[in-house]
């Protein structure tokens, strides 16, 4: 009967410690995750990483932060005119005044539209094609008016008022690629009339699967960028003009993120919580959608004030959040979110934060809960204190505990 005083005291002396360093738990708590972002020493254990406020001031920040083709490819003109390329058959025809020139014999007298048309040739590998008493006219890499004017000008002073026509017969240079999932993988010639990103997949039968789970990559002059098919229809500002030369794949990837911590209401308590890879389902979902597919917050375990979403960002858009990049290495920063959903327009900025592939969302348990916790375990072992056998055993598991928590939160190890 002595053993219960002597374990409700241990228990009392220790229960900062053991509500803090022993007791289970999903996660680090709230608190943990906004002073280590204040205290990070460089060289430490732990990934530094910066932590930012989820303001009304980021949010335009934010609501820019997705995927597009805009920052890669930031030039939405059409593409220029066409030029030739070594391959490309070409068809002239040269137009004279009168008879008696170079072209028309003097017998076949003088009417509108004496001409000779040229049998078709390719662009040589030197880039020139051959007009007779023209010599070699450069082709490669100039447009169909300026091979004309070429031609022009080299027969002005020896035929009648000379015209050239000049047309394209078989384009093999000037070519678009679209490749990956859609219903006919394809290379054509590209437009001159130009043509969107859209209009590319088109020609190729569009997308094989589900629109919200393909993605779309464009590669064009050594740079690429991917965005979600979806972005290309409900974001008109990335369906830019392709250019000859564009190779487009579309691929298929599910967007996901990742839930844990205090999320789903598992069967309430102060276990409670569904720790979960939860597809969008969509091109793209809101925080608070996210939230909500996860199940939302736990009532009986979740903090409000201390849900996190982890992220890297890009120096650049570090910056304009104000993180001081200086203290990080690489071209991407770890940055955790803060949404404090105790505040009634949390909940209008959850509606506005856009999701990210493979984002991480984690709800800290509320403080009260890791006391629920510690009181049910003293619970347990105050109702087995009376049995000597058990009470051996809870005096052993206690004294180990009360060392972990020692050791834990003051390095030393409880006498």
């Amino acid at each position: 009967m002595q053993a219960r005083p002597a374990i409700l005291r241990a228990f009392v002396l220790a229960l900062p410690l053991l509500s803090g360093a022993c007791m289970p738990a999903s996660g680090p708590a709230g608190y943990a995750v906004q002073i280590q972002a204040q205290d990070q020493t460089p060289g430490g254990e732990g990934l530094p990483y910066a932590l930012v406020n989820v303001t009304p001031s980021i949010m335009p920040i934010i609501s820019h932060n997705t995927p597009h083709f805009a920052g890669t490819f930031p030039d939405r003109r059409p593409p220029n005119d066409i030029r030739f390329g070594v391959g490309d058959i070409v068809s002239v025809t040269i137009f004279e005044a009168a008879a008696g020139g170079l072209f028309i014999p003097a017998e076949a007298g003088t009417r509108p539209g004496n001409y000779v048309t040229i049998p078709n040739q390719a662009v040589d590998s030197q880039g020139n094609i051959e007009i007779p008493y023209a010599g070699a006219i450069r082709a490669k890499g100039r447009t169909v008016v300026e091979v004309q004017q070429a031609i022009v000008d080299a027969l002005k002073n020896r035929a009648i008022e000379p015209q050239a026509v000049v047309s394209t017969v078989d384009q093999r240079t000037s070519m678009i690629s679209v490749l990956g999932d859609v219903r006919t993988a394809s290379r054509f010639p590209a437009s001159a009339a130009g043509e969107h990103i859209l209009d590319a997949i088109t020609r190729a039968g569009g997308p094989t699967s589900q629109g919200f789970d393909s993605w779309v990559m464009l590669e064009r002059g050594g740079r690429r960028a991917a965005v979600p098919f979806g972005a290309l229809v409900y974001a008109p500002a990335n369906n830019i003009f392709v250019h000859p030369g564009d190779t487009i794949y579309l691929f298929n990837q599910p967007q996901t993120y990742l839930a844990f911590g205090a999320t789903g209401g598992g069967g309430g308590g102060a276990t409670g919580g569904r720790q979960a890879q939860v597809s969008f389902g969509a091109w793209q979902v809101s925080l608070a959608e996210a939230i909500a597919k996860a199940g939302g917050l736990d009532d009986a375990s979740a903090n409000p004030a201390t849900v996190f979403l982890y992220r890297g960002e890009t120096r650049a858009t570090a910056e304009k959040l104000g993180v001081n990049v200086s203290k990080f290495e690489g071209p991407i920063i770890p940055i955790i979110y803060n949404l404090n959903m105790r505040d009634p327009s949390g909940y209008f900025m959850a509606t506005g934060f856009p999701m990210h592939n493979k984002d991480v969302i984690y709800v800290a348990n509320a403080n009260s809960v890791q006391l629920t916790k510690f009181l049910t375990f003293l619970r347990l072992i105050i109702g087995t204190a009376d049995d000597p056998i058990i009470a051996a055993i809870n005096a052993y598991t206690l004294k180990a505990a009360i060392n972990g928590a020692f050791e834990a939160g003051l390095g030393v190890v409880a006498p």
